[in-house]
């Protein structure tokens, strides 16, 4: 039979509509009958009038419906009016009977093998998690600070010369050259004053350049580790946006002038032919949260003051708290450690364990002020408007899910000037995903590795070796279908193993340098 869900709690009453089968209704049938039908029971041995038949046809209709209470029901011209119970609107007298069934089909348990996962919703649990990771959390935070004191310093992230940096800071107010250049570069081309080779060529000069100078000075200033990775990370940006800028443009020119010749192919009618060269749309894109060229954008209608605001407040706050696990946690606890391919194996396990859960920490709150509030923040300020700067990458199943959701302007931009570029050139798929993890790898070394005046390649290996875990990654999902086990052994490797790894490398190394190391 086709029976509501609805059925299976308490709040069935009367006046129900479902489409019931016959052993419903024979089952209805059953139920006591009224007081009006018991008496024209009684009564049937002398010859019914018409206001008997209606006492009788109301009292079968009662037994299909329900009994009707005299304390609930009037009776007005042969009709039956049901008094509403005051909160459901049911009669709770007559409504699920103990012989009404109650169990009525097969279930899994909501917390089964089965189930779990197919749940719409665990607030409940996710509340609950929260709560106990607050309260976990603050009574380690006062053991550490009952136990070890105030161990914050600034001398990692600011030093005593920090003011008189002054070649990092003339080195960023100085980076807007390289977009000024790659634009007149972009005019010349359009004037058809210079030709595609001369073009590309003056491209890769002004790109490889945007990034030389920031690594040069860099390493001829030993500054604070802070400010050389904001400038680094500044760097790596423009030379991602510059990219973007010649390359759109050179396809732009390439369909302008197959437009112009009748020759445009069928794929091109998605793309952008209008060709124009303007330093206004360089300007909003070099500002932009978004590392893909184009000469306009999806805008929202205003700024939202007030939320800016309240985003900025967020910003400062969780960049605190990404601070303090740092210098309270992270720091003690690589000072205090060997290094992990030199000292015992079992060591070295322990002091991953105990590094991951900080680095977790560490590294969600740098995802959620990063990719979160500033980048949606810059967003508001502009009103840009295509704000997926993230996907739920947390959901991922595999390796190659979590680096195609994660990151999304990064993403976009593989996926626009390496991967497919490759493609279109004959390189396998195989070998594009390869490019595109090297060239990955390159700028994750840079920006690690440059700041700290380290170059030891643990983040460059780290990165190339996400390539045989996504094969891994994906031959298990294949395997296991529908399953989360790709899932675990993503967390696995990035929360528990990888990261807490690559950063006890690289933060034991800088902080024992000098004639430290244990």
């Amino acid at each position: 039979m086709a029976m509501s869900d609805s059925l299976d709690g308490v709040g069935v009453g009367a006046t129900t509509t479902t489409a019931m089968s016959d052993s419903d209704l024979d089952f209805a049938l059953r139920r006591r009958p009224s007081a009006a039908a018991v008496r024209g029971v009684a009564d049937s041995t002398s010859k019914p009038n018409a206001s008997e038949l209606d006492n009788q046809a109301n009292g079968q209709a009662v037994a299909v419906c329900g009994p009707v209470d005299s304390a609930n029901s009037t009776a007005r011209n042969g009709e039956v009016v049901r008094k509403r119970d005051n909160r459901d609107g049911h009669d709770i007298k007559f409504t699920y009977r103990p012989s009404v069934p109650a169990h009525r089909r097969i279930k899994e348990s909501p917390l089964s093998s089965d189930a779990i996962f197919k749940q719409q919703s665990h607030a409940g649990l996710f509340n609950l998690c929260i709560v106990v990771l607050v309260a976990v959390n603050s009574r380690l935070i006062i053991e550490n600070l009952m136990k070890y004191g105030w161990l914050i310093q600034t001398g990692f992230w600011f030093s005593s010369k920090s003011l008189s940096d002054w070649p990092l800071l003339m080195c960023c107010l100085t980076l807007p050259i390289f977009p000024l250049a790659a634009f007149v570069v972009e005019k010349l081309a359009q004037q058809n004053y210079v030709s595609e080779l001369v073009v590309a060529v003056l491209h890769v000069i002004i790109t490889t350049a945007s990034v030389l100078y920031p690594v040069l000075v860099i390493l001829r200033c030993d500054s604070a580790f802070l400010f050389g990775a904001t400038l680094m990370l500044l760097a790596c940006i423009v030379w991602l946006k510059l990219v973007s800028y010649a390359h759109t443009n050179h396809d732009m020119r390439s369909l302008a002038k197959s437009v112009d010749k009748g020759v445009a192919s069928s794929g091109s009618q998605n793309a952008d032919c209008s060709y124009d060269v303007s330093f206004k749309s360089l300007v909003y894109f070099m500002v932009a949260p978004t590392l893909c060229y184009q000469t306009s954008y999806p805008r929202t209608a205003c700024v939202r003051k007030g939320w800016v605001v309240r985003q900025f407040v967020k910003l400062i706050i969780f960049t605190g708290v990404m601070g303090f696990i740092i210098e309270q946690y992270i720091n003690p606890i690589v000072r205090n450690s060997q290094h992990p391919l030199k000292g015992n194996l079992l060591y070295a396990i322990e002091r991953v364990l105990k590094l991951s859960v900080p680095n977790l920490y560490v590294w969600l709150c740098m995802f959620y002020c990063f990719f979160h509030l500033w980048l949606n923040i810059l967003a508001e300020l502009l009103c840009f408007g295509d704000r997926e700067f993230y996907k739920d990458w947390w959901n991922a199943k595999t390796v190659e899910e979590y680096w195609r959701m994660w990151n999304m302007p990064v993403h976009k931009w593989m996926v626009r000037h390496v991967y497919f570029p490759c493609l279109r050139h004959g390189v396998p798929k195989e070998g594009a995903i390869v490019i595109a993890f090297f060239v990955s790898a390159v700028f994750h070394e840079l920006c690690i590795a440059v700041p700290c005046h380290l170059f030891k390649w643990w983040a460059f290996i780290g990165i190339m070796f996400q390539v045989p875990l996504v094969l891994i990654t994906n031959f298990l999902q294949s395997r296991f279908i529908n399953s989360m086990v790709g899932n675990m052994i993503f967390w696995f490797m990035f929360c528990i193993f990888g990261q807490p790894m690559c950063v006890l490398l690289y933060y034991h190394d800088l902080m024992n340098r000098g004639g430290q190391a244990k």
